[in-house]
């Protein structure tokens, strides 16, 4: 077995990287304001690049930069000026796709580590091997491969480092090279700016009937022909670690806080088991993972190719049973109040869960409610609002208020990133 997996997690903001990473990733991938796949994200300036890495480096943490757009001859010009300034601010890797992209970074930063993006849809072993004898230092290999497939791969290609995606959203398409986008929204998902197409609803018309739709339909609600499951292989972590892969790839760029938190935090303690030889009872880290925003689970091509039950074909809306209230930002020692910034509505009374990086949640009913200048208040209405909660006790910054949804909402938010 190769040394101790590595749990990679998305890092869409400042915000995200530093949640990643407490709550236990080993390494964040971030993208620029140039050359990512997820415009959709916040991403980074090189002032706030430079903060995150450093923040990341300073916990024992790496900090990897995507460049794997499909680059246009427009791009070119812009990939060395970019690439100078990223790599001044400490950054461990890049993760690229185009070969000319490839060939710029070897030339202009030879010592720097390059990735290989799920994008090139890398699916067998002499395709490892041909990055891998460029100089590449890490392949990602394409979803599109079983367990069977990657064994195969780590076995002929022992001294390469292999990273595969193991939760978060599926792309119709090969490999997330998707034309769908750009021909009906004239978004490029190529180039980062997808519209999720794959979300949508879909109406069938006959060639010599134009302007006729008829739905396609499993019941009266119609059906969503492209629209995957979320990949979810965190009851199968043993076989994967086994396999000899280097680095287990969590989705999610655009997704919350909240989902990287979470989702980090059950991969971190379900990883950690399995090197301690206690990895049994997986609903306890599965039960954490349904918490956040979802649309079902499926395997991928994990075990062979997936069949109808990989798809959700009655709606494109997230499951979404808790709602993320507030993050702990630090305890008045005083008055015996623990300080909350608001991120969605709460008001005393209510029962809610506190988690925290390390350890189980807590669960506790709000009494006491006050704002920032000491008045009693009964809920917390405004965004971003900082509150105080009399009679709980410390919790670690930046650990989590989260609460059931009393009607089981459901969001159409298109969380996603490569």
């Amino acid at each position: 077995m190769k040394k101790r997996v590595e749990l990679l997690a998305p890092a869409g903001n400042l915000e995200k990287l530093k949640m990643a990473v407490q709550y236990g990733a080993d390494a964040v991938y971030l993208a620029g304001k140039l050359f990512g796949l997820r415009t959709a994200s916040d991403n980074f300036g090189f002032d706030e690049m430079k903060e995150g890495v450093s923040y990341a480096h300073e916990h024992g943490k790496k900090a990897y930069l995507t460049m794997n757009i499909i680059a246009h001859n427009q791009n070119v010009s812009q990939v060395v000026p970019f690439l100078e300034e990223a790599v001044q601010t400490g950054i461990d890797g890049v993760i690229v796709s185009d070969p000319g992209i490839f060939q710029i970074i070897r030339e202009a930063q030879p010592d720097l580590p390059i990735h290989i993006s799920t994008q090139t849809s890398t699916a067998n072993y002499r395709t490892v091997e041909f990055w891998h004898r460029l100089g590449a230092k890490r392949i990602v290999l394409a979803r599109e491969l079983s367990l069977e497939e990657i064994r195969e791969i780590s076995e002929k290609m022992p001294d390469a480092e292999l990273e595969v995606f193991i939760h978060g959203a599926m792309c119709i398409s090969y490999s997330g090279r998707c034309l769908l986008s750009n021909y009906m929204a004239g978004r490029d998902a190529n180039q980062g700016d997808c519209a999720h197409p794959c979300r949508w609803r879909y109406h069938l018309v006959e060639e010599k009937r134009p302007g006729q739709y008829y739905p396609i339909e499993e019941d009266s609600s119609g059906t969503f022909v492209f629209n995957s499951k979320d990949l979810c292989l965190l009851p199968h972590l043993p076989e994967l670690i086994q396999s000899g892969v280097t680095s287990l790839k969590i989705e999610g760029r655009v997704k919350s806080s909240f989902y990287v938190a979470t989702v980090v935090k059950a991969y971190r303690e379900a990883i950690d088991a399995f090197y301690e030889g206690r990895f049994q009872d997986v609903e306890q880290w599965m039960e954490e993972v349904r918490k956040v925003s979802n649309r079902s689970f499926t395997t991928g091509f994990f075990f062979g190719k997936p069949g109808p039950e990989a798809h959700n074909y009655n709606t494109s809306s997230y499951i979404r049973n808790y709602d993320f209230i507030g993050l702990v930002t630090g305890y008045d020692e005083e008055a015996g109040r623990l300080i909350v910034e608001q991120r969605n509505h709460f008001r005393s009374g209510e029962t809610i869960e506190i988690l925290p990086p390390e350890g189980s949640f807590t669960q506790l009913t709000l009494k006491e409610l006050y704002d920032e200048e000491g008045n009693r208040i009964e809920s917390a209405p405004h965004p971003q609002m900082k509150v105080l909660l009399a009679g709980i006790p410390p919790f670690p910054v930046n650990s989590i208020l989260r609460r059931r949804t009393i009607t089981g909402n459901t969001g159409k938010t298109a969380e996603s990133g490569l």
